[in-house]
């Protein structure tokens, strides 16, 4: 049986029920004021029989009638009260054939089947908004790959059409592009991992982590002529050691890459509050608009202006960094600095006291 035709046979029932002992009631109230029987010039006359002649016939049809009105009623008021859950499920089968544009958009008071169209609505939004994100990854990802298959197919038809074409710098130039193929596999890859969360959480202390990845990146930006300048207090929190390596990681090498040319600086601090640890990471650089630097968490988006060299990256750096961030419960923060540069701002929840600490 359908919900509607529950809810009728019960609103039906409920109804009779009612009914009947209402009847009952009356039955015992005649019952305790009507004498058995009388005495007339014609002889004694039961009373209670003449009653029962009366009264039960007229009960049946008042149970009758309220049992189609029951019915009737009831099938009105279930198909009323189940309208919104009907727009509902319409609402889920556009949804489930692709149709996530659609809302339900439920009107009247806030009842339960409001706040539940209201949490659908809300559902189809967030979720029409992660498929168009993730059809402009695919396409933007696919774009990437096919850029160095491209590269390397032409220059292989190209060594196969000149046979006597030193193959040397052929050779360091397919591994270059391998390299950089590489490199954007892994990123997809890291990236994908920290979309599903599936990584093993433990106590973490961002000031080591801002360390080791400074000690790493250290060369490179001694290379550049930059300096790099660390500082902070133990901050605690909880999750992957190897993604948030990666995420500081990410954070320093973009801030030694896009920097001056020359005499440029680049600061990483840690700071622990009551219950968040932050992670800054400033650089000096060329002076950024507020639209720019609202756009280059994006995948694959690159600012203007960055030097085409062997540490470009492959444009996930920060949608890496993003999304670590908002797995390990976290945000991130852009801010163009008003000198030029760029300061970025990770902030995490704190971890809580360990025993012995």
């Amino acid at each position: 049986m359908s919900v509607r035709l529950k809810l009728t046979l019960s609103y039906a029932g409920f109804l009779m029920l009612a009914g009947a002992l209402l009847l009952a009631a009356v039955w015992v109230f005649l019952l305790r004021y009507v004498p058995e029987a009388i005495y007339t010039r014609g002889g004694i006359r039961t009373l209670k029989l003449d009653l029962v002649h009366a009264f039960f016939p007229k009960a049946a049809a008042v149970l009758a009638f309220l049992l189609m009105f029951g019915l009737l009623g009831g099938w009105i008021l279930a198909g009323r009260m189940l309208a919104p859950l009907t727009r509902i499920t319409n609402a889920t089968r556009q949804a489930a054939n692709g149709s996530l544009s659609h809302r339900i958009q439920l009107e009247g008071r806030k009842d339960e089947f409001r706040e539940l169209a209201d949490a659908f609505d809300t559902m189809l939004a967030r979720l029409e908004a992660h498929v168009a994100e993730q059809q402009r990854f695919a396409a933007n990802a696919s774009h990437e790959l096919r850029t160095p298959l491209a590269i390397t197919q032409t220059l292989l038809d190209v060594a196969r059409n000149d046979l006597d074409r030193d193959t040397g710098e052929l050779v360091d130039r397919l591994h270059f592009v391998n390299t950089r193929a590489i490199h954007l596999t892994e990123a997809l890859l890291l990236l994908s991992r920290a979309d599903q969360r599936s990584f093993t959480r433990e106590h973490v202390d961002l000031s080591l982590v801002a360390e080791e990845a400074t000690e790493t990146l250290l060369p490179l930006a001694e290379k550049r002529g930059l300096t790099i300048e660390t500082s902070g207090d133990f901050a605690p929190t909880i999750g992957s050691h190897a993604l948030l390596l990666q995420v500081t990681t990410n954070l320093v090498h973009n801030a030694i890459v896009h920097n001056l040319a020359e005499h440029g600086t680049v600061w990483v601090t840690t700071s622990v509050h009551p219950r968040t640890v932050v992670l800054a990471v400033e650089n000096t650089g060329e002076k950024l608009s507020p639209q720019l630097v609202s756009t280059i968490v994006e995948p694959f988006q690159r600012g203007t202006g960055r030097i085409r060299d062997g540490h470009l990256g492959v444009g996930l750096g920060l949608a890496i960094v993003k999304s670590i961030t908002l797995a390990h419960g976290g945000t991130l923060t852009l801010t163009p600095r008003r000198d030029g540069g760029l300061c970025v701002t990770v902030q995490l929840p704190a971890a809580p006291p360990q025993i012995g600490r």
